[in-house]
């Protein structure tokens, strides 16, 4: 009997031993998250020689200038910043000549009204340990998933395949040439997201390299994304990737890479004030081109702000040009509940809708060999699901080459 007790004694003193070294491991494992997020924060957050809360409950931080991410990157240690390019693209401001009936007003950002960053700060959405936390993982905090880039060159839609990455376009596209750069005009809305994991967004892309796992991008537009920043307000973005969105790059200055010079502009910051239904339209406009010097490739935003560059070391295609441009909008479909999910492209009308109704690009160029600034040859449209999202192509002496595009998502059509 007693050396029964005694075994029973045992297995539970076995039991109780496991059952410690178990939550002991469970407690560094959140222990060592915590530690991996804190420096994580450390490493993006730079020291602020001011700080301004939007109101929307941001807080911009006016990082000096040789402060800021970028120059965490081994191989931009002795860099030296590149204050403006060698060159703007010709013809960059001909199209502001006439003045069109169609006018969309000039926008800022929501910050702006508590505040602006002093000489040689650039400001910095500061990171916030939600932020990181939403992420599947701290390493992937910032990042696109595999394979969000819309590939026009496939020769058919499978069926079973469209929903594979997720992700679903309506865009116009060039390719079969090398291009230095493109520019665009976009209408900005707030399309309602159906589910926090899914994505809204406008954008163009300079393309590099095939569709495969050596794709280069580089990206700027507008997004709605409550995964990345915690709401569902519109924000300005950048992207870039040299690997297909694998290992290299990331959102805004989320990691290394693009050097910012600009004290004006904040990546990731809410963008104010929004198109309406039927009611005033506000645009934004995105000028991305390689210098023809140093080869590195610049932002501007609007008429005013040059944002900054990525070195051109960053890329392997793109180091030369490009040999595809893109533009439109993409949505994340995650398929709630089994159907189309209702999370909108551009104002979640579709483009036949027309102006005040639906969202739009115009004025699209491309920038050529020769670092002029030029209507597109040759343009293509996609779109995964025309029945969800579509986009329709035209031409006018006002807007030049331009686009309608969007839709609602989930409908009687597009069950």
């Amino acid at each position: 009997m007693s050396a029964h007790i005694s075994v029973s004694r045992g297995l539970v003193g076995i039991l109780v031993m496991l059952a410690c070294l178990s939550c002991a491991q469970g407690r560094s494992l959140v222990e060592r998250q915590r530690l991996d997020v804190h420096r994580h924060l450390k490493r993006l957050n730079k020291p602020a020689v001011k700080s301004i809360e939007s109101p929307d409950g941001d807080i911009i931080d006016c990082v000096h200038v040789s402060h800021q991410p970028a120059f965490d990157h081994p191989f931009l240690k002795n860099h030296t910043v590149q204050m403006r390019p060698a060159f703007h693209p010709e013809g960059l401001y001909d199209e502001n000549k006439v003045a069109s009936a169609k006018e969309a007003k000039p926008m800022s950002q929501l910050w702006h009204q508590n505040g602006r960053c002093p000489e040689n700060t650039i400001p910095i959405r500061r990171t916030r340990k939600d932020d990181v936390l939403r992420a599947s993982s701290v390493k992937r905090y910032g990042k696109k998933r595999h394979r969000s880039t819309p590939n026009p060159l496939s020769v058919s839609v499978d069926p079973d395949l469209l929903n594979e990455s997720g992700h679903q376009h309506a865009i116009a596209y060039v390719e079969g040439d090398k291009y230095y750069g493109a520019k665009a005009t976009i209408n900005v809305w707030e399309p309602k997201i159906q589910q926090p994991n899914e994505f809204s967004l406008s954008q163009l892309w300079i393309l590099g390299g095939s569709f495969g796992e050596d794709l280069n991008s580089i990206e700027a537009g507008w997004q709605v994304s409550p995964d990345l920043y915690g709401d569902n307000n519109t924000r300005l973005f950048t992207y870039w990737t040299s690997d297909a969105y694998q290992a290299t790059g990331c959102y805004n200055l989320l990691c290394s890479g693009f050097i910012q010079i600009n004290s004006e502009i904040a990546m990731g910051a809410s963008i104010y004030p929004l198109s309406g239904y039927g009611h005033s339209q506000y645009d934004i406009s995105i000028l991305v081109w390689k210098d023809p010097k140093e080869g590195n490739w610049w932002m501007q935003f609007g008429n005013d702000y040059v944002l900054g560059y990525w070195p051109a070391f960053l890329f392997s295609y793109l180091a030369d040009s490009a040999s595809m441009i893109e533009w439109g909008g993409e949505v994340v479909n995650s398929e709630p509940d089994g159907e189309h999910t209702s999370t909108q492209m551009g104002s979640g009308h579709f483009p036949e809708e027309g102006f005040g109704k639906a969202s739009y690009f115009r004025n699209i160029q491309i920038v050529d060999g020769s670092n002029n600034l030029k209507a597109p040859k040759g343009v293509g449209t996609f779109t995964e699901q025309s029945n969800c999202y579509d986009v329709q192509n035209g031409n006018n002496g006002d807007w030049g080459t331009f686009f309608y595009y969007g839709g609602p998502g989930k409908s009687s059509n597009c069950p």
